[in-house]
């Protein structure tokens, strides 16, 4: 079967690039090197995810996983910290980006 053939997922891409710029910042100003490979890895997860999409719009599963496990554990930090940046941030992006992966896979 061929694949479906389908626009570039910019907000895929805006989300990974989001991802791996906060990871970056977050190691550059704490000096944080998990927050830096955190951050990064998540992005290019997500990037991964969103070149899915683009070659194929059905195929969203790499994407709903990242942004799934992304929301359960910046979810959890924002609950357990009570502060908006960056937990409460990552958690709102990813759940919207959920959402929107899940409903292109309806």
């Amino acid at each position: 079967m061929a694949p479906i053939s389908s626009s570039p997922d910019y907000l895929g891409y805006t989300y990974a690039s989001l991802l791996a710029l906060g990871g970056i910042m977050g190691g550059v100003k704490r000096g944080s090197t998990i927050s830096l490979v955190a951050g990064v890895g998540s992005g290019l997860a997500a990037a991964y995810g969103a070149n899915r999409v683009s070659r194929n719009s059905a195929d969203v599963l790499p994407s709903l996983v990242t942004s799934s496990a992304l929301l359960i554990l910046m979810g959890y930090r924002f609950y357990q910290g009570r502060k908006f940046m960056p937990a409460g941030l990552v958690a709102t992006l990813s759940l919207l980006m959920v959402i929107r992966y899940y409903t292109l896979k309806l």
